[in-house]
C-alpha cells in the first residue's frame, strides 16, 4: 500500500511518519487490496482559532472498486486523521464484504 501525503502546513519527518502508522494500521486488514491511499490535510481556518478546523481527507484505491473517500473534522491535526482512518476503515470493510458476496 503507498501512502501519499499532502498538507497545507510543513510536514516533519515525525509527522509523517505517525500518520503513516495511524493509516497503515487502520486499514492493515485489507492492504494487499489497497494500491493507494491519499491523506489530504488541512487547517481550514488558517491562524484563526477555530473548534474543529483541522480536515483531513483520505481516498483509498482499491483492486476491484472505484476510489472511495472520507472526511474528518476534528481540533487537531492528529484527530482529524485517526477520525478519518477510522471512517475508511469501516467504509472498506463494507464495501470488499459486499464484493464478496456478489462473486
Amino acid at each position: 500500500m503507498q501512502i501519499q501525503i499532502s498538507s497545507d502546513a510543513p510536514q516533519h519527518e515525525s509527522f509523517t511518519t505517525r500518520i503513516t502508522g495511524v493509516v497503515e494500521s487502520a486499514l492493515s486488514h485489507c492492504g494487499g487490496r489497497i494500491t493507494r491511499v491519499e491523506v489530504h490535510m488541512s487547517d481550514e481556518s488558517a491562524s484563526k482559532k477555530g473548534h474543529e478546523d483541522k480536515r483531513c481527507t483520505l481516498e483509498a484505491h482499491v483492486e476491484g472498486l472505484a476510489p472511495s473517500a472520507v472526511t474528518h473534522h476534528a481540533p487537531t491535526l492528529d484527530q482529524a486523521v485517526q477520525g478519518a482512518a477510522d471512517k475508511m476503515k469501516r467504509m472498506l470493510e463494507s464495501s470488499i464484504d459486499k464484493l464478496r458476496h456478489r462473486s
